[in-house]
């Protein structure tokens, strides 16, 4: 028995929303908006409503998603299911930080209105859990406050890695976003630390624009390789203002900026991107050196870096992502000789740092490396089995990682 999933925009970057022989729930028709109170602030939507549309809703009544990761083409579900995180995680924690209560229909057809507080059993096994504990069928959303539709945004460059994390952990505090942009192909991984806040000047708040730019259908497999690549990185670190800019910029372009070209995702050719992303706690910079070292010496160069720093983990959710410390996401091309061999390198390497991988961009983690790097799994798994006694809910993410056997 091959099971069943629900599946919303399909952004995961693996195996997550796949159930290979099973049934595959399309939830992108449940996209209503239920109700929005904009006197205090919340929302209650449909699993299949994207961030785009809560975004087009909210923002002209002077509202925002507390929390939004780096596309708008997300379903609510989708979100509490990886428990996604944004560029406010070090201050305000993940998406379901501000998740008031979702409905959750089990297997068995009972429909449960789940809080942190009433239900942490289907909380556990839902928040984080991949869409493996049942549908989610809405959600009240607590919404943040905003008085324009632009964000204030500081732009500095570093001469390297140690220095960029020097000033995220000196200045983020500071900062309701913060994100950083990393020269991979450069030795001394040097980088540009952009952080924002909400502009405080009231205005006519914007439409989020649709994308500016389309990708071609086709392009060469080697349009973003190695030599094109470094290229790219120089020109963009010396684009880039050497001390201390300030800039408006419009809300949509900063927090996401790839939505601006449909189809980005094209311009890696026809055998597509791995994307790496991991954290590891405070005190363990060495293993993100030692990551970039590791690619440079294999001659693999990411085409994206990002690094960010994250704040605690979210309560009562064992397989959520975010840990306090330093999440790194590399893009890296498809079937890179010695890709493969140099990612299970760094899974070890993550691991024995008490970091782990975030499910929602795996593709090809081991079983046995998801045990060491989520000591909580069990937990995890016995909240599960409350849920979904029978395992009806499937994917070919949770029979690779053994999460559904």
């Amino acid at each position: 028995m091959r099971g069943v999933l629900a599946r919303g925009l399909g952004r995961a970057y693996g195996d997550a929303a796949q159930n290979g022989g099973g049934r595959v729930l399309d939830m992108t028709a449940f996209d209503a908006i239920r109700a929005f109170d904009d006197h205090h602030g919340r929302i209650t939507v449909d699993a299949g409503a994207s961030i785009a549309a809560i975004a087009a809703r909210t923002l002209p009544r002077g509202w925002f998603p507390a929390v939004v990761p780096g596309t708008r083409w997300v379903t609510v579900g989708g979100a509490i299911a990886a428990d996604v995180h944004g560029k406010n995680h070090h201050g305000d924690g993940g998406f379901a930080d501000h998740v008031s209560a979702f409905e959750l229909v089990t297997p068995q057809g009972e429909r449960r209105t789940v809080t942190r507080h009433t239900d942490r059993q289907a909380w556990a096994a839902t928040v984080g859990g991949m869409g493996l504990s049942g549908v989610i069928a809405s959600a009240t959303l607590e919404l943040t406050a905003v008085r324009s539709p632009v964000v204030r945004e500081e732009l500095a460059r570093t001469a390297d890695l140690d220095e960029l994390l020097v000033r995220m952990s000196r200045d983020d505090r500071a900062h309701h976003y913060s994100v950083a942009w990393v020269d991979c192909a450069h030795v001394s991984a040097r980088g540009i630390l952009m952080q924002g806040d909400h502009a405080d000047a009231p205005g006519a708040p914007a439409a989020v624009p649709p994308p500016r730019l389309r990708a071609p259908r086709w392009a060469p497999g080697n349009l973003l390789g190695r030599a094109t690549v470094r290229a790219f990185d120089a020109l963009w670190f010396h684009l880039k203002p050497r001390v201390r800019r300030s800039d408006r910029v419009a809300l949509a372009s900063f927090f996401w900026p790839l939505d601006g070209v449909q189809g980005w995702n094209r311009l890696y050719g026809a055998r597509g991107l791995v994307q790496h992303q991991c954290v590891v706690p405070h005190g363990r910079e060495d293993a993100l050196h030692a990551i970039l070292a590791s690619a440079r010496a294999a001659r693999i160069a990411p085409t994206l870096a990002v690094l960010k720093r994250l704040g605690p983990a979210t309560e009562n959710a064992p397989l959520s992502f975010p840990i306090a410390g330093w999440t790194l996401a590399l893009d890296l091309p498809a079937g890179a000789r010695g890709l493969a061999r140099l990612l299970d390198g760094w899974d070890e390497l993550v691991a024995a740092a008490g970091g782990r991988v975030y499910l929602a961009k795996d593709a090809r983690m081991r079983a046995e490396t998801l045990t060491a790097m989520y000591p909580a799994l069990d937990r995890w798994r016995a909240a599960r089995a409350a849920c979904d006694p029978q395992r009806v809910m499937r994917s070919d993410l949770g029979r690779r990682l053994e999460l559904t056997p």
